[in-house]
């Protein structure tokens, strides 16, 4: 080879490259491939480090240390069925939280009727129309979902626009309920409701009254595994048996199973959004009957859940542990919330690792709260950092924060900025992290 060319091809190739990533960058190239290209990274560290693999086993810890609960973002859940913490929370909120009872509810689990709105006749088929599909941007599921939802009510913006409030990185791994429910409120001009512990009939009495309802529940794909997805249930019907959903990521007008959406759903302690203008909260509410009130809805959730620790079997039975978890800890029940989540982590392992949860973490945060009040600090470090150290991108702010606020309250206030940092990388505007940096006095 000549000095010539080789002089050429020495200086070809660095510009070839530059080239390529220049275009790489390109907006409209970003999104068509920078989501394949975060694929295969994934597949690679999957590949060296299955997380399947990975089981959290709580140590437990002493009660005596347990912190005192407020109503600020580090403390008792607000609204948020996901028991995420929000800076929201106001005194008048702290007055409706019911007074925590620790450990009581676990030792005295009996099956019993659940409190069911009564029964009306409803048509065998429903199909609302109205609503606006979008597939779904990558790693945006909870935006396209929010955006075709409020779309039925006249809305005008694209699941860009709700990205932009609430998954301002849209590396974000996950959108809470609570999000969805503060952006509908403070920016569409319409009110929202979350609650959980839904039913079949529930759902099909909402949409046959003239109301979508965004549901969040498992979802399997393959060579990926178990994750949360959001869907716009907008009909059913009883001959097919089968409800109609838009969903971001398969199609419009989906039909989903009664068998599966009853499988699934529950995977997510059967949470469900309604939106819908004020003027017609009264119709909403009385379609609710008696979970339109919060703590009844949490009351009523709770015992569905114990009912299907007795009558289901693994790995439905592990969900049914991890769902009373969650509403104990609404019910700011710390402790036995703590105590329902150490059943279901001694399911986990029992569970084949192609079918484990293994992400349930990014989306159910209950945990984090049971173990930090109940004052298992280490058991918060040691669950956040296996959710850690099980993706090659941690992109869940809560999951950091959480971290941070058991290392602080072991008195390792570095290692808590340090986290709290890292939590807002991932959201730049989370207000939690934000208000523990202004307590510790540090900047972001």
């Amino acid at each position: 080879m000549s000095k010539r060319i080789f002089q050429r091809i020495a200086i070809g190739l660095p510009l070839c490259f530059l080239l390529a990533l220049g275009v790489y960058f390109l907006p409209p190239v970003q999104e068509r491939l920078a989501w394949r290209v975060d694929v295969f990274k994934s597949q690679v560290y999957y590949w060296f480090k299955p997380p399947e693999k990975e089981v959290f086993v709580p140590q437990g810890q002493s009660a005596a240390a347990s912190p005192t609960p407020s109503m600020t973002p580090s403390a008792a859940p607000t609204a948020s069925p996901t028991a995420a913490a929000t800076a929201t929370a106001t005194a008048a909120a702290a007055a409706t939280q019911p007074t925590p009872t620790p450990g009581g509810p676990t030792a005295t689990l009996t099956p019993t009727n659940t409190l069911t709105p009564s029964p009306t006749v409803i048509p065998p088929r429903v199909q609302l129309k109205g609503v606006i599909h979008e597939y779904q941007k990558w790693n945006n599921c909870g935006p396209s979902t929010l955006s075709m939802a409020l779309s039925f009510w006249g809305w005008k913006g694209t699941q860009m626009d709700v990205a932009a409030v609430i998954k301002p990185n849209p590396r974000d791994k996950n959108v809470m309920p609570y999000e969805m429910e503060t952006f509908v409120e403070e920016n569409a001009g319409l009110q929202a409701l979350v609650r959980v512990g839904g039913t079949l009939e529930l759902l099909k009495r909402l949409v046959a009254a003239g109301f979508p309802v965004v549901i969040e529940r498992g979802f399997e794909v393959s060579g990926h595994g178990w994750m949360g997805h959001y869907e716009v249930v907008t009909g059913y019907d009883d001959g097919k048996k089968a409800f109609i959903t838009q969903d971001s990521y398969i199609m419009p007008d989906l039909p989903v199973p009664y068998t599966e959406m009853a499988a699934y759903w529950q995977q997510f302690n059967y949470i469900y959004l309604v939106i819908y203008p004020a003027e017609r909260e009264s119709e909403l509410l009385a379609l609710l009957g008696a979970d339109a009130d919060e703590t009844v809805n949490f009351q009523n959730a709770a015992q569905l859940a114990s009912n299907e620790i007795f009558s289901l079997e693994e790995p439905a039975r592990y969900y049914a542990w991890y769902n009373r978890g969650t509403n104990l800890v609404r019910l700011q029940d710390y402790a036995g919330g703590a105590a329902a989540y150490d059943e279901a982590f001694k399911i986990y392992p029992s569970i084949p690792e192609k079918q484990r949860p293994w992400r349930m973490i990014w989306y159910q945060t209950g945990p984090y709260f049971a173990y930090f009040y109940s004052g298992r600090s280490y058991d918060v470090i040691n669950l956040a950092t296996t959710a850690i150290l099980s993706t090659d991108e941690p992109a869940f702010e809560e999951t950091w924060y959480w971290r941070a606020m058991a290392k602080n309250a072991l008195g390792d206030s570095d290692g808590a900025v340090e986290d709290l940092r890292v939590s807002l990388k991932w959201h730049p505007d989370f207000a939690p992290s934000l208000q523990l940096l202004a307590a510790l006095g540090v900047q972001p």
